[in-house]
């Protein structure tokens, strides 16, 4: 069914392969678009997010539920609630 392609990374302007299984493998989790970085550039994209210790940014905000301060990992922005951890497993929870 699905048939190995060659594709050009948008970073390096490299040619890589996307195989047959990752083709599978990206329907299977209901993807619609194919990747657009070669491997190296995914990793090192990866990488530049996360701090010189292994760690991502954390921001500094309020849940938006109980009003408790937590830290999330991008940039909180006022047209959307942000819960802390608890808060945000209770309302998934609750919607199954």
């Amino acid at each position: 069914m699905y048939q190995d392609k060659t594709l050009v990374c948008k970073d390096c302007g490299q040619e890589f392969v996307f195989t047959a299984g990752e083709q599978a493998f990206y329907a299977e989790k209901g993807f619609q678009n194919e990747p657009t970085r070669c491997k190296a550039c995914r990793i090192a994209r990866k990488n530049a997010r996360q701090g010189a210790d292994g760690q991502r940014e954390m921001f500094e905000t309020t849940c938006a539920q109980c009003g408790k301060p937590t830290r999330v990992p991008f940039i909180p922005r006022n047209d959307r609630p942000i819960y802390c951890s608890e808060c945000y497993a209770a309302i998934k929870a609750a919607q199954y």
